[in-house]
C-alpha cells in the first residue's frame, strides 16, 4: 500500500515517518521533489504515484507572514487539501487531513466543540478553515484532526525557542491570557496511526472533524515555567529559573496576527470514537 505524506520534513511529518517506516510503501517527497503550492506538479505526482492513502501535513503556519503572504497560505492551507479530497474521492483513497484551533474566534473560556461557530482571526486561521471546508465538501470520509501549540523533538517550537532563550537571557515575559493544550507531535502521530488502523481494519472513523490535543489546558506562561523547570531537572545549564519569567498580557506583545485567547478543545469526541483517553498535556510533555 503506497501511502503519501506531504509536509514530512515537518514536525507531525517527521514523527509520521519514522512511525511509520517499514509497514507501508512510504512517499514522502521533499520540497526540491514536489512543489505542492503548484497544482498541476502535484496532480501529476498523484497520477504517477497513485497513493491509498494521504496524509496531509503540509501548511503554511507562519502565522504572522501569512497576513502579508495570503496567497502562498492558502495555496497551502486551501488550495491543496481541495486537490488533495478530489483525488480521494475520484480514487477511493483514504485522506487525513489535518487543522488548527485558529479555526474558531478563541473567546469565552469554554472548550470549543467540533461544530461550534468557526470564526478565524487572521488568515492562516483563514486559511486553514477553507481548507477543512474544501475537504469535507470534496471528501466527507476525510478525517480533519484540528489540534492545537504544536511541538515536537525536533523543529522550530515554543519547546526550543523558550530553551535557548533561557540559556541566554535572565529574565523572560511571556503572555498569560491565551490558553490552550500544547500537543507533542508524538501523540498526534500515535493516534493518526490508530486511525489509519481502523481504516485498514475496515472499521474507519466516521469522516468529519475531531479534536485531537491533550487533555487539561494552560497558558504559554505556564508552559514556558514546566518548560524550564524540566529542564533544570534534567541537569540543562539554564541563566534563569521558573520564577524569573513574568507573565504579560498579549496586548504587550503585539504581533502582526490576532492570537486567539481560548484555543481550549473538547476531546470528547475523539475518546469516544476510539475508546480511550488521552493524556493530561503536563503527562504528554513529560513523556516526550
Amino acid at each position: 500500500m503506497k501511502l503519501l505524506i506531504t509536509g514530512s520534513s515537518g514536525q507531525v511529518g517527521t514523527e509520521l515517518k519514522q512511525q511509520l517506516a517499514g509497514q507501508v510503501e512510504l512517499l514522502t517527497p521533499t520540497r526540491l521533489e514536489l512543489d505542492l503550492a503548484n497544482e498541476v506538479a502535484v496532480q501529476a505526482y498523484l497520477a504517477q504515484h497513485q497513493p491509498a492513502v494521504i496524509i496531509n501535513a503540509a501548511a503554511f503556519t507562519a502565522v504572522d507572514l501569512a497576513e502579508t503572504e495570503q496567497a502562498a497560505a492558502m495555496a497551502l492551507n486551501a488550495h491543496l487539501p481541495e486537490l488533495l479530497a478530489r483525488y480521494c474521492a475520484a480514487h477511493g483513497a483514504y485522506l487525513l487531513h489535518y487543522s488548527t484551533d485558529y479555526v474558531y474566534p478563541g473567546t469565552g473560556s469554554t472548550p470549543w466543540q467540533e461544530d461550534s461557530v468557526t470564526g478565524p482571526l487572521n488568515v492562516y486561521g483563514h486559511s486553514k478553515l477553507q481548507g477543512d471546508l474544501e475537504v469535507q465538501q470534496h471528501c466527507p470520509t476525510a478525517l480533519i484532526f484540528r489540534t492545537s501549540w504544536v511541538y515536537a523533538r525536533q523543529g522550530k517550537n515554543f519547546v526550543h525557542t523558550i530553551l535557548r532563550l533561557a540559556q541566554q537571557k535572565t529574565e523572560l515575559r511571556i503572555v498569560v491570557d491565551q490558553i490552550g493544550a500544547p500537543t507533542p507531535a508524538s501523540l498526534i502521530t500515535a493516534i493518526s496511526c490508530q486511525a489509519l488502523s481502523r481504516w485498514q481494519a475496515g472499521t474507519a472513523l466516521a469522516g468529519g472533524v475531531y479534536h485531537l490535543a491533550p487533555r487539561g489546558s494552560c497558558s504559554w506562561y505556564d508552559f514556558a515555567k514546566v518548560i524550564v523547570s524540566e529542564a533544570i531537572a534534567q541537569g540543562v545549564p539554564l541563566a534563569l529559573t521558573p520564577a524569573s519569567i513574568q507573565p504579560i498580557a498579549s496586548s504587550d506583545y503585539p504581533t502582526p496576527a490576532r492570537r486567539p485567547l481560548n484555543s481550549r478543545l473538547s476531546v470528547d469526541k475523539l475518546e469516544q470514537a476510539l475508546g480511550i483517553r488521552l493524556p493530561e498535556w503536563q503527562e504528554a510533555f513529560h513523556n516526550l
